[in-house]
């Protein structure tokens, strides 16, 4: 693998562009995560050497009356196994993430091992899905996933978005910049240690 220096640090030279989706958690109607993901989505695609995909839970077709892999979507599966990382948008039911977000998840399992994960929190109330994500994390890490240290946090949504899904807070980009940041070096870091290091 090809290093180089920069600026005083040493970086990896990419040999594709890292994959990094980002996943709406909620099948709601009148969702206001939708105008959050896409947001994820839009800044992800404007950093070089990333390549995204909008991942909506409402248009998989997993089956309910089974759990786990036993409900696997092959076209799922495969993105899963593709991605470097993954954005997990999940708003906040009554103190907790969507039921129907963890069945997404827990119908794959080998694709997340040693990948990076970072969750944008959304909410009506004050706290920006700061509960339901405390409550989502462990579960990210019985995955497989690797959680990275910043959140995002759009609180009283229904205020930082205009009626057509623009952003109206341009306060939440420097956070958002922070937190893709972190993921992206993340992502780098696991994939260097997936493809070069043995796991003994």
């Amino acid at each position: 693998m090809p290093w180089q220096a920069r600026e005083g640090a040493t970086r990896m030279v990419e040999p594709r562009p890292l994959f990094i989706p980002v996943i709406l958690g909620t099948v709601r109607q009148g969702r206001r995560s939708a105008p959050v993901a896409r947001l994820m989505v839009s800044e992800l695609s404007r950093r070089p050497g990333i390549e995204t995909d909008l991942i909506d839970v409402a248009r998989l077709p997993l089956r309910v009356d089974d759990a786990g892999e036993a409900t696997k979507d092959p076209t799922f599966a495969a993105q899963m196994n593709r991605a470097d990382a993954l954005v997990v948008v999940s708003p906040e039911y009554n103190h907790g993430y969507s039921g129907l977000l963890k069945h997404v998840l827990d119908s794959c399992l080998r694709e997340y091992i040693h990948k990076a994960v970072g969750v944008v929190g959304v909410s009506a109330g004050p706290f920006g899905g700061a509960r339901g994500i405390q409550d989502l994390l462990p579960v990210l890490r019985e995955l497989g996933l690797v959680t990275i240290f910043w959140d995002v946090h759009f609180a009283t949504v229904e205020n930082v978005f205009d009626e057509s899904g623009v952003l109206r807070e341009p306060a939440y980009l420097p956070r958002i910049d922070k937190f893709l940041k972190e993921l992206v070096w993340m992502a780098r870091t696991l994939r260097h240690g997936r493809e070069h290091i043995v796991l003994e």
